[in-house]
C-alpha cells in the first residue's frame, strides 16, 4: 500500500453485488460502481482493507463460484492491516446494542478502527450508520464514486 493511499472497506454485500441478479437497474449501477472501485484499487488509487469478518462471511457463501471468486479477489487485492481487536470487539458490541446485526456491527467497527471509508449496498445498514453517526464516511458504491469523482 502506497503511503497516503485512501483506505476503503467494502462489506460483503458490496463485494457480492456483481453476483446479484442484474435485471434491476439499481443492481447494475451498483455493480458498475463496485467494478470501478475495484479497478481503482488495482491501479493503486485506493487500498481495499480486508478483515477476518470478510473471510468468515465469504466462507459461508453457498455458491462455490461466487465464494471462490471473492476469496481470490481479497487474496489478490485485499490489504490486511493491524488493528486493535479488543477495541473493535467493544465497538461491535456497542453497535449490536443499537440494533446492528452482528456481522454488520463487526464490519463497521473494523472500518472505524482502521479509519477507512465504508461502502455497502445495504440501505438499512447505511441508514443506521448515518443515524448513529459512525466515525467514518459511509454510503453505497454509487455515492462513493460520485463523492470521489471516479469515472
Amino acid at each position: 500500500m502506497k503511503k497516503g493511499t485512501k483506505r476503503i472497506y467494502l462489506d460483503v454485500c458490496a463485494l457480492s453485488r456483481p453476483f446479484d441478479d442484474q435485471a434491476f437497474l439499481r443492481i447494475r449501477l451498483e455493480t458498475e460502481a463496485v467494478n470501478l472501485i475495484i479497478s481503482k484499487t488495482k491501479a493503486g488509487q485506493y487500498s481495499l482493507v480486508v478483515s477476518q469478518v470478510h473471510r468468515e462471511e465469504i466462507e459461508a457463501i453457498s455458491d462455490s463460484f461466487e465464494r471462490i471468486e471473492l476469496q481470490a479477489r481479497l487474496a489478490a487485492q485485499g490489504q490486511s492491516i493491524k488493528a486493535d481487536m479488543a477495541a473493535i470487539r467493544r465497538r461491535a458490541e456497542d453497535l449490536t446494542d443499537l440494533r446492528f446485526g452482528v456481522a454488520d456491527a463487526a464490519h463497521v467497527a473494523f472500518a472505524e478502527q482502521c479509519g477507512t471509508e465504508f461502502v455497502s449496498c445495504d440501505d438499512a445498514l447505511i441508514k443506521k450508520c448515518l443515524k448513529h453517526k459512525i466515525g467514518v464516511w459511509c454510503g453505497n458504491p454509487v455515492a462513493f464514486c460520485e463523492k470521489e469523482g471516479l469515472r
